[in-house]
């Protein structure tokens, strides 16, 4: 098993090696979609925190790391309103002209898994059922195979860097039932998500872990996991730039 991972991460940093002569980093256009707004904050943590704010905050330590790595034209995109503005959140990344475009959200779970606790005097929801990430791709979009082969390498990253998918979504039950694009890597298929459709570019939603779950809301407010995050998006970034480059 040991030997696997060392094998694994030196394949990792060799094709990150190769991508700097095969990707124009400069050139090459990010969206990262911030989910929600402060006016449709999305889910609450286990603590009371809105989703919105873990959504901004893990957005701007991918973008960080981004143009660090040369890509300069990484757009970290806001949206504000209600669902109306959010609504014309693919018109405004279209707009961009964007090579890539990843929506980073944050994860919760039905109604039926969520117990209640006190924080500080007051009473939160949380449920520490389920963690980890996922992945959604729309096969209804322009470019499903391009936003599924991105999805597939950052499921790859993400799993190098130790961090594990949840199946919830996958529950037979009302409000999950998503059908798995790939089961073994956490990328579901969600053919009528709106901003994934529409986009006209390689589009692929990352939520990225549960705030609902109390642990897991911790590490994802903290600064290791965060990074962690980041590194892999860079990475398969990396990945996916020199591959769809060389292809041209």
């Amino acid at each position: 098993m040991i030997a696997r991972l060392a094998v694994s991460v030196l394949m990792l940093g060799f094709a990150a090696l190769h991508a700097d002569a095969a990707c124009e980093r400069s050139s090459f256009r990010i969206i990262l979609d911030v989910g929600h707004s402060p006016e449709s904050p999305g889910a609450k943590s286990a603590r009371g925190v809105d989703e919105y704010q873990f959504n901004l905050a893990l957005a701007a330590v991918i973008e960080a790391h981004l143009q660090q790595r040369g890509y300069t034209e990484t757009t970290r995109m806001l949206t504000g309103g209600g669902r109306a503005g959010l609504g014309n959140r693919a018109a405004k990344a279209n707009a961009l002209q964007p090579d890539l475009f990843l929506s980073v959200h944050h994860d919760s779970v039905q109604k039926a898994f969520l117990e209640t606790w006190s924080v500080n005097g007051s009473d939160q929801q949380y449920s520490d059922r389920f963690k980890g990430w996922s992945l959604f791709v729309s096969q209804a979009s322009g470019h499903p195979n391009e936003s599924a082969a991105f999805a597939r390498i950052l499921a790859d990253r993400l799993l190098a860097s130790g961090l594990p998918f949840t199946r919830h979504h996958a529950q037979a039950i009302r409000g999950e039932n998503r059908r798995f694009l790939d089961a073994s890597r956490g990328i579901y298929r969600y053919d009528a998500l709106a901003v994934l459709k529409a986009t006209e570019a390689p589009a692929v939603l990352m939520e990225a872990g549960l705030i609902v779950n109390r642990g897991e809301e911790e590490q994802l407010a903290g600064a290791d996991r965060q990074n962690r995050i980041a590194s892999a998006v860079t990475d398969a970034v990396d990945a996916f730039c020199a591959s769809t480059r060389g292809a041209r």
